[in-house]
């Protein structure tokens, strides 16, 4: 007899709605804009969050969670969230060490809030975290007995297969599946998910050019090699994670104001931004069906006071 699922407790929305966003700025090219609402998942796991969370739940088993992130990261909010509504410890490790001596942001008293111990290291150790000796040290140094260690942003072979249901529900219905990334392994699942013939796109919000060669390694940790037709546009991370420009604002403001959805700028905005701005290019041919995928809630980032302008 297979374990229980901990995860079906939280009673998530699954399939996530599928919603035409009526848009000349794409019409006039010939292209249907559809929002894919994995942000209605569920209210504090939304989006690839619960996606990429689920699978490593269900393999902990009730097991303490380790986990890492920076000072602002969606992913460690998530994670202390799920400990609490599961009963589970949780240990995020942050990176900067300097960070200790200062009062805590809102993201991460948010995890305080949810049970999360937070343990802070400095920057060339977090840099090397996943080296076997500096993760063993920070276990010993950090971590309660029989802990199960989630990566940063949850991004391990489990995440990609979790997040290749949200490319099987999306087969026959578009032709392309866009997704803002920051570890890689959203698109690494969401590719693997779609059938032949449809294609993943996806906009890196942190700058660097480093997570094509981070998908593949996880694709080849999850699927064995490269799996579905997916590529990077790398123009619009503004400068950088939970960063903003004034021009990226103002078209937030103007979507939401157009199709009544309040946008997520650390994500999200720049997934539709970069959309946009390919459409005008003619980057899609006439009649492509387009799937926008929203992975946070609709206004978390700026509840939290996270984005901030270059």
């Amino acid at each position: 007899m297979s374990a229980p699922d901990p995860t079906a407790a939280l009673e998530p929305r699954l399939p996530s709605p599928l919603q035409p966003a009526d848009d000349e700025r794409f019409t006039r090219q010939g292209v249907q804009l559809l929002l894919k609402r994995d942000d209605l998942i569920h209210p504090e796991l939304p989006g690839n969050k619960w996606r990429k969370l689920a699978p490593n739940l269900r393999a902990a088993a009730g097991r303490p969670l380790l986990t890492f992130g920076g000072a602002y990261s969606n992913h460690l909010r998530a994670t202390a969230a799920a400990g609490r509504l599961l009963g589970c410890p949780t240990t995020g490790v942050v990176r900067g060490h300097e960070l200790a001596d200062r009062p805590l942001n809102a993201s991460l008293a948010q995890c305080v809030a949810n049970g999360m111990r937070l343990v802070f290291v400095d920057r060339t150790t977090y840099r090397h975290k996943s080296d076997p000796e500096v993760l063993a040290r920070v276990l010993r140094d950090s971590g309660p007995d029989d802990v199960y260690v989630i990566p940063e942003g949850g991004s391990n072979a489990l995440a990609a297969r979790g997040c290749a249901a949200l490319g099987q529900e999306l087969h026959g219905r578009v032709d392309v599946a866009a997704v803002a990334c920051g570890t890689g392994g959203t698109i690494a699942g969401l590719a693997a998910g779609l059938a032949p013939g449809q294609r993943a796109l996806a906009f890196p919000v942190l700058k660097g050019g480093f997570l094509a060669a981070e998908t593949l390694r996880i694709q080849h940790s999850a699927f064995g090699g490269r799996v579905g037709d997916w590529s990077l546009d790398e123009r619009f991370h503004c400068g950088g994670y939970a960063r903003t420009t004034p021009e990226l604002n103002a078209f937030a403001k103007e979507f939401e104001d157009r199709h009544g959805l309040a946008v997520e700028r650390t994500y999200v905005a720049k997934m539709l931004w970069g959309l946009t701005v390919l459409a005008a290019e003619g980057a899609f041919p006439p009649g492509t069906r387009l799937a926008a995928i929203i992975t946070g809630q609709p206004d978390q980032a700026d509840q939290l006071g996270l984005s901030s302008s270059r």
